[in-house]
């Protein structure tokens, strides 16, 4: 067996994708248009939809789109370090578009809420894609960023969720907050 297929083999086992033949920019561009016919099609369907409905459909539909070439733009560049990178992202914002969309259905403090947890989800998914890039190079202060990053994303939803309080009972859930995220 000739060494490129053994590390084929070993990619193959570990579930890592496997660089297969480079894409000619002809592949690259007949792909990038079949990307733009679909968000098309998906957007046609979309204007069917009114109201927040719609700006849901148009999220997902845009952020699937973002997705796509960010997998498409990862496959050209045989999956890299920054190109999976890239992608990983690019998923985290299109979840996070989605979901902000969604909390346009909500109102007072439970939207304030829906928008503080999507975007400590977007912030730990980023964080996340962050320390894994950087993992082999320094393993253990990536994972303690991300924890640090992390904790305060949920410390800010968790503060938002004290505002659907009043008075004592909200002095009470902030207290209590600060005393579970460890600040004074």
């Amino acid at each position: 067996m000739t060494s490129k297929l053994i590390g084929a083999a070993i990619a193959v086992a570990l579930g890592l994708p496997v660089a297969a033949h480079a894409m000619s920019s002809g592949d690259y561009d007949s792909q990038k248009e079949r990307i733009g016919s679909q968000l098309q099609a998906s957007l046609q369907k979309c204007d069917k939809l009114s109201g927040n409905a719609e700006d849901i459909c148009v999220a997902r539909t845009k952020g699937a789109e973002k997705v796509a070439k960010a997998e498409l733009d990862a496959r050209r560049a045989n999956y890299t370090a920054k190109a999976r990178h890239e992608m990983r992202i690019a998923k985290a914002e299109a979840i996070h578009e989605v979901a902000v969309e969604k909390c346009d259905d909500m109102a007072g403090n439970a939207k304030d809420v829906c928008v503080k947890e999507a975007r400590a989800a977007l912030t730990r998914s980023k964080a996340q894609a962050d320390a894994d890039r950087k993992a082999s190079e320094t393993s253990k202060a990536s994972r303690e960023n991300v924890a640090e990053v992390t904790r305060e994303a949920d410390y800010e939803a968790a503060v938002e969720r004290c505002d659907s309080y009043s008075g004592e009972a909200k002095s009470r859930c902030v207290a209590d907050t600060k005393a579970r995220f460890g600040l004074k």
